[in-house]
């Protein structure tokens, strides 16, 4: 049995295992039928109220792998991080909590828990896992990534005197927070966008260090040089128009 089914049983069978609140997990994904069902399977069972993939206009068949692993896919045709991660929020269950991890297997599923715990245990709304203070593999977060992650922190703490490491994926947050965010973002402003609006409003944001390794397959911003200028001028764009209150 699939990570995500043995979830999906554990959650009706178990119930002294699973969390008192509704924690729905949102995996964006686009041409990753190679790393998305390790993604699956190695999710830790009895946590989750459900398992959303999106089909980010996906070639290949990542849609099909996701569902024999039991999760449920909504299909979003139209390309973007954000647009993606938007479709999959609207789909989920009426949850307490929203979690997000990449389908390219970097991250490492079975830490959800610990990207949950703070929450769980009733001491943050936002929790950021992140790769600059967990372990990393050698050469799995290129330095152009690295730098990046330095230049927008630095602006956050600068503007918002909010201290995070990392604009990093894997992350959880209150839905209610979350609605409150009216998220907006499109494609690579999504995660800065959100800690930013995190920081404005207030909210009880945590880091906790999570494990990173090389991705499966090229990755679709750092790995080239287009997606790599394009997405750090979104990134510093986003900060700017949020310091100067045009956002």
């Amino acid at each position: 049995m699939s990570a995500v089914a043995a979830a999906s049983y554990a959650c009706e069978a178990a119930e002294a295992r699973t969390p008192a609140e509704r924690v729905s997990l949102v995996i964006p994904a686009r041409n990753e039928e190679r790393s998305l069902p390790l993604v699956l399977d190695g999710l830790p069972s009895g946590l989750l109220h459900e398992v959303v993939v999106v089909d980010n206009g996906s070639s290949d068949a990542t849609g099909r792998v996701a569902e024999e692993r039991g999760a449920r896919v909504v299909r979003e045709p139209r390309p973007g991080y954000g647009r993606a991660c938007l479709t999959g929020i609207a789909a989920c269950d009426n949850p307490d909590v929203i979690a997000f991890v990449d389908a390219d297997f970097s991250d490492h599923p079975e830490e959800l828990t610990r990207v949950l715990a703070p929450i769980l245990e009733g001491r943050a709304d936002l929790v950021i896992g992140s790769r600059m203070i967990g372990q990393r593999e050698r050469g799995a977060l290129l330095p152009q990534a690295r730098l990046g992650n330095r230049l927008a922190t630095f602006l956050i703490r600068r503007f918002w005197g909010v201290r995070f490491t990392d604009l990093g994926p894997f992350r959880a947050i209150r839905a209610e927070a979350l609605r409150a965010l009216e998220m907006r973002d499109r494609d690579f402003g999504w995660t800065v966008e959100m800690q930013i609006k995190a920081s404005q409003r207030g909210l009880r944001c945590v880091e906790v260090p999570v494990s990173y390794r090389k991705r499966i397959g090229r990755s679709k911003i750092t790995g080239t040089l287009s997606g790599t200028v394009r997405a750090g001028v979104k990134i510093l764009s986003t900060i700017f128009r949020a310091a100067l209150g045009r956002d």
